[in-house]
């Protein structure tokens, strides 16, 4: 059995998978690009510098700014920010490579990286593609030839259509023979586009279309294949690494069940409850998957295991490096980006299956900004308060943004990976919790306290996962946001008028300095509601409201820490003022509102609630209804595209749509009128 490392030994290590290694028997690249952005990037970058490689960044216009770009040896343009028009420029990254020098390229995840005309075109120009052979990309790029592939090699494939034939009937029928629930997939997809379960015939016509304009906008391919839906499948994938001398070896599973809306949310090494031998049946046969198309570098074989019955079943191969790889690099102690570059120079995989071992328990945690009580609409803005929890040897962050860095709603809204390891599950779950109290993002919306929510969950923390989960517990992950109580507003007005006491440092300590009796109301909102809160000085005593009782108070501001002491608790708190947005991070929870400043104008709305805006920015795809007719509540209307995944707006009520203020294919703004919709 592994032994653990005592906690006095990990509190002076390195994280497991920053431990050092031996040098490579061969010679390494001296120059590599990286044809990625953002966290992935940096995350290539970083060992790269370690083995003394020097790194090529290329950048958008939009993202000429950032930290990947900042890291790298030299940075080059690629173009607008519009993913086609810059990092998805396959001539225009090879150009850049000759010019710059660099023998190979590292294309991340997404973009270009399970791109076998990428692949090819590398080969072509002299240039190493630091992935698989463009034969083995192909080979299982289609999801439909994947799964003849894995049949002939005896992998076991859930019952499904895996056709070329398209046609919309045949399709149906299909489905039909299968028998409902089904789940239609963009044969060229992956990261959970394309994707629609499918109740009953009668849906079937309207998710096929919906799965195929989604996957024409995200893959520019709408051929689907449709599969059997299993009720209480766990998603189970397991990490495979080749070399060209024919060594291939996984280095065990992660568990990703714990998605919404297909797209992964939490993941896990090792899978929890997974057996033994079932963790080996697992591993040969994607070992066996990767050797049926001649694998070479990292990759990770996705199974559906089925609850009910333990059986498990290939789904597909994503050919390149995981965003969840970091899991695996914690309980193995390897760096996986290192075996990437020693194995595209042509060495050798650094160890054999019997030299990989477990060890302890690790979890990844997606930030994302996105707004969970608004459906996780996803967000755009300004990240101007930033503050993770500390790194160690127990807690990992992967991020590709630094606080003053925008948002964009040109690529994939992730703001960090948060990694925590333990020396067993319940060591790792205390320690994500830990660590998702101590993130403090302000500037746009985040799912951090969802997150929070699903580690305290019952059947999360008991091991009991499957993909069905966030939708089984939705009401408790995701209750109706809380308005601030007493003590919060408290605070918030004991902050305001620090603030306003400050000297004109804007880090210099502030406390109240007014002599004599004087009260300050003080008034926030948040969404529809308004508060008012008393702050007084009297007789040298400082008082507050709280649920409309005056309150002997203490209070200092220093920067950002908010010391508070009421009815003597005292309260350490975070503050951040933007404009007229207030925060507050205490006690692990982020508290907003607004600050309604007395001597302005507060604005209603121009027209009224009649007028739909858009909650983000996008492209219309489709109209869903016609000017002039008649809507049942909640029915939809349109439908907006926004970073590649589809977004319905839909009827606020019973009434009339008199008007859409824009056409299918036009482009919208966060808060654009959409259409004038009449209530009854």
């Amino acid at each position: 059995m592994h032994a653990y490392p005592t906690p006095e030994q990990l509190a002076q290590a390195a994280p497991p998978c920053c431990l050092p290694k031996p040098p490579s028997a061969r010679p390494l690249f001296g120059k590599i690009l990286v044809a990625n952005r953002g966290e992935i990037a940096c995350r290539v970058i970083r060992t790269a510098r370690q083995l003394g490689i020097r790194t090529v960044a290329v950048y958008s216009d939009t993202d000429a700014n950032a930290r990947f770009v900042q890291m790298a040896d030299e940075a080059w343009r690629l173009g607008p920010a519009p993913a086609a028009e810059s990092y998805l420029k396959a001539d225009t990254l090879l150009d850049i490579a000759r010019l710059s020098g660099a023998e190979a390229i590292h294309p991340g995840y997404g973009f270009l990286s399970e791109n076998a005309g990428f692949a090819d075109a590398c080969a072509r120009a002299g240039v190493v593609f630091i992935g698989p052979p463009a034969a083995a990309i192909a080979a299982m790029g289609s999801k439909s030839a994947a799964k003849r592939l894995m049949e002939q090699a005896g992998v076991p494939l859930v019952p499904g259509y895996h056709g070329d034939a398209q046609d919309e009937t045949l399709l149906a029928a299909e489905a039909a023979s299968i028998g409902y629930p089904v789940l239609i997939k963009a044969s060229a997809g992956g990261g959970g586009k394309g994707m629609r379960i499918v109740e009953a015939a009668a849906d079937f016509a309207a998710a096929l279309e919906s799965c195929r304009r989604e996957a024409r906008a995200s893959f520019g391919d709408d051929k689907v294949l449709v599969e059997k839906y299993l009720t209480r499948p766990r998603h189970v994938e397991i990490q495979v690494f080749a070399d060209s001398a024919g060594g291939c070896v996984y280095l065990f599973e992660r568990d990703c069940s714990v998605q919404r809306r297909h797209q992964k949310v939490l993941e896990e090494a090792p899978a929890p409850h997974l057996p033994a031998a079932t963790r080996r049946a697992m591993g040969e046969a994607a070992v066996a998957a990767a050797r049926a198309v001649g694998y070479v570098g990292a990759g990770t074989v996705e199974f559906i295991l089925d609850v009910d019955s333990g059986r498990f079943y290939f789904m597909e191969m994503n050919t390149r490096l995981q965003v969840e790889h970091p899991v695996t690099e914690m309980v193995t102690g390897q760096d996986l980006v290192e075996w990437q570059l020693k194995v595209a120079c042509g060495g050798r995989l650094p160890l054999a299956q019997h030299e990989l071992t477990l060890w302890g328990h690790s979890i990844e945690a997606r930030i994302y900004a996105e707004d969970p009580d608004k459906g996780f609409l996803p967000a755009t803005g300004t990240l101007f308060h930033l503050a993770p929890p500390a790194e160690g040897a127990r807690v990992r962050i992967d991020t590709g943004v630094a606080e003053g860095d925008s948002i964009s709603p040109y690529y994939d809204p992730m703001i960090a990976k948060l990694i925590v390891w333990g020396e067993t599950r319940e060591a790792a779950l205390r320690q994500l919790d830990s660590a998702l109290a101590h993130y403090q993002v302000a500037g746009v919306a985040t799912n951090i306290r969802f997150l929070r929510r699903i580690a305290a969950n019952v059947d999360f923390a008991a091991g009991r996962v499957d993909t069905g989960l966030i939708a089984r517990h939705q009401q408790s992950l995701l209750p109706p946001p809380a308005e601030p109580g007493p003590e919060a507003l408290a605070l918030f007005a004991l902050g305001e008028v620090l603030a306003a006491a400050r000297p004109g440092d804007s880090a210099a300590p502030a406390a109240w300095r007014l002599n004599g009796a004087h009260t300050r109301r003080v008034r926030f909102g948040q969404g529809d509601a308004r508060f008012e809160v008393g702050v007084r000085h009297q007789d040298g005593q400082l008082e507050v409201e709280v649920a409309g009782q005056w309150q002997a108070a203490e209070a200092a501001l220093a920067g950002t820490a908010l010391t508070v002491t009421l009815a003597g608790k005292r309260i350490s708190a975070t503050r951040v003022s933007h404009d007229l947005k207030r925060v507050l991070f205490v006690d692990g929870e982020q508290l907003c509102v607004d600050y309604l400043d007395p001597y302005a104008f507060e604005e209603a709305a121009a027209h009224g609630d009649t007028h739909l805006k858009a909650p983000m920015p996008g492209r219309v795809v489709a109209l869903l209804a016609t000017a002039g007719g008649r809507v049942a509540r909640g029915e939809p209307l349109m439908i907006l595209e926004a970073m590649k995944m589809e977004h319905t707006i839909s009827a606020p009520g019973d009434g009339v749509v008199r008007a859409f203020y824009f056409a299918t294919g036009e482009q919208v703004n966060d808060g654009d009128e959409l259409l004038d919709f009449e209530a009854d």
